[in-house]
């Protein structure tokens, strides 16, 4: 019976030494798909929130100056036109 022990004792050590051996294979299985996904993100051009918000703001005041110009050339065009009218 001792040596029926023994043999399941040493089972048992065998297993517990298989399984933290793959839970460290897994570890650094994670670590190393970590460091290329960095390393892959790295070499990209991302901009920050702030950056994209600031183009975003500058977009936006250029399309309202933009619209407001069309809107003045169209009134002016007008005039112009009307003064023509009147004059000939």
């Amino acid at each position: 019976m001792q040596s029926e022990n023994r043999v399941f004792d040493d089972f048992v050590k065998f297993v517990n030494g298989a399984a933290g051996t793959f839970a460290g294979m897994a570890r650094e299985g994670e670590q190393a798909a970590r460091e290329r996904a960095r390393e892959w993100m790295g070499g990209l051009d991302f901009v920050s929130r702030e950056e994209f918000d600031a183009v975003k703001a500058m977009a936006a005041a250029a399309r309202d100056e933009a619209d407001a110009l069309k809107k003045r050339v169209e009134e002016l065009e007008a005039a112009a036109g009307g003064a023509k009218s009147s004059v000939g």
